[in-house]
């Protein structure tokens, strides 16, 4: 009776363990045996009670399938975070593992994004215990980049090397600190094309010929960077052209990125961004603010066709007028007030420079304004608030006449040579000629004139 008790208590347990399996545990060959155990579960109730062991029976030995009940590697049953790996060595295994699992698992299957967001967590758990003497270096400089390893791990950004997301959670990165160029750690030594800010550094220039093609031929079919086979065709890579430079690219090097042409507004007026290449964009970016441009040299016409250059042309060369005033003055000096241009220093230098985003800014309408108002507030210190610029003042010496002048105000007009102030009407009217210029002559021909000896000779 005692066996008859152990026998019927083994058939319940086997039958109690058949229907609570962990289906992921299953072998691959009792899948053809799935309704099986799942009509043989059904007799097996939940208010159904193991009854005990009878005294005196000797310890029941699990089988090997049991045992391993819940404790083998499955990527689906484990919660997320659990992991039994605990050095180095077993994570790496456990991860290259999982990403074979992703693989053969169907498309876009919840198995599939819960093996990812395992992956995800196996490869964080190995940067926790990653030896530190292993760790990347901070810096890094190739082909003229000087790269700063990233400590951002929530920006999501694209490498520029191989086109793909950097997940920053999980993957090292590095941007440079010149150009801006991200890249995965992996990409460094991929790198081909030297940092665009050593050409800013060394030869700043535009290309001024608007789209200055060649054709692919001139190429050889390849890519004008990383020399990749392209055609018109899109076989093997599509070709896309930079309105920039005139060359073609592959789409790994031109993401069809937008930029403003400097050729096409300087030529044309014309500020509608067009496509260019990764590298011509780093390039026309690091370039926005550099006075390069001679625009009286490069299209003189350009004056007569936008009113506003004119505007900006005078507003400048008063400023010019001005700077003296400051340099001179202790209060403007400790006011700091040739600082309201510290963005624009070619203001304070020449008349004849231009960025292309002062040219941006004209044809938007915001450059006029900004001028304008630190114009006024120049103009204010001179003339009304420092008793020391109003005394370099000028009085006309045609009329003897009015108000202090200076030269910066609109209705006089200045000597070339000696700097004279006068009315621009009392100048006009009376002669082009200079009276403060014409009495230096003759003062310095009567220094100079011996008696008896002619001055021409």
């Amino acid at each position: 009776m005692k066996g008859w008790d152990a026998m019927e208590y083994d058939e319940k347990l086997a039958r109690f363990r058949q229907a609570h399996l962990n289906p992921f545990n299953k072998p691959i060959g009792s899948r053809q045996h799935e309704q099986e155990p799942s009509e043989k579960a059904q007799e097996v109730t939940s208010d159904e009670t193991l009854p005990e062991l009878p005294t005196g029976e000797p310890e029941f030995h699990y089988s090997e399938r049991v045992m391993d009940l819940g404790l083998s590697e499955d990527h689906f049953s484990r919660p997320v975070g659990l992991f039994l790996a605990s050095d180095v060595q077993q994570l790496r295994q456990a991860i290259e593992e999982c990403k074979q699992v992703i693989l053969e698992l169907p498309e876009q299957s919840e198995k599939q994004k819960d093996a990812v967001v395992r992956l995800i967590h196996l490869r964080l758990k190995l940067q926790e215990l990653k030896d530190p003497n292993e760790e990347e270096p901070n810096i890094r400089v190739l082909l003229e980049h000087r790269f700063y390893k990233e400590k951002s791990k929530s920006v999501k950004q694209t490498c520029d090397k191989c086109n793909t997301i950097i997940w920053g959670l999980i993957q090292t990165w590095y941007t440079c600190t010149g150009c801006y160029y991200r890249c995965h750690s992996k990409c460094l030594n991929l790198i081909s094309k030297p940092c665009v800010s050593s050409k800013v550094s060394h030869q700043a220039e535009y290309e001024l010929n608007i789209c200055p093609e060649t054709g692919l031929d001139s190429q050889d079919y390849r890519c004008a960077e990383c020399r990749a086979p392209i055609s018109l065709r899109g076989v093997p890579s599509e070709a896309r052209q930079c309105d920039y430079t005139g060359q073609y690219y592959c789409s790994h090097c031109h993401w069809n990125d937008l930029a403003v042409i400097p050729a096409r507004v300087v030529h044309n007026w014309d500020f509608e961004p067009r496509k260019v290449s990764r590298c011509s964009m780093r390039y026309l970016a690091l370039m926005v603010s550099r006075p390069v441009l001679r625009l009286r040299e490069i299209n003189p016409l350009l004056f007569n066709y936008v009113e506003e250059l004119v505007e900006i042309r005078k507003l400048r060369q008063d400023i010019l007028l001005m700077k003296p005033y400051f340099i001179t003055c202790k209060e403007a000096m400790e006011a700091r007030l040739l600082l309201q241009l510290q963005d624009r220093q070619h203001f304070v230098e020449n008349d004849e420079m231009y960025s292309i985003q002062d040219l941006l800014e004209v044809h938007m309408g915001r450059l006029s304004c900004s001028l304008t108002e630190i114009h006024t507030l120049f103009a204010k210190h001179i003339k009304l608030d420092c008793e020391r610029c109003q005394a370099k003042g000028f009085v006309c010496e045609l009329c003897k006449e009015g108000d202090v002048l200076f030269p910066f105000d609109s209705h006089t007009s200045v000597c070339t040579d000696c700097s004279a102030v006068f009315h621009r009407d009392c100048y006009y009217d009376n002669s082009t000629t200079c009276p403060k210029c014409a009495r230096l002559n003759l003062r310095k021909q009567s220094l100079f004139q011996e008696p008896g000896l002619d001055v021409d000779a």
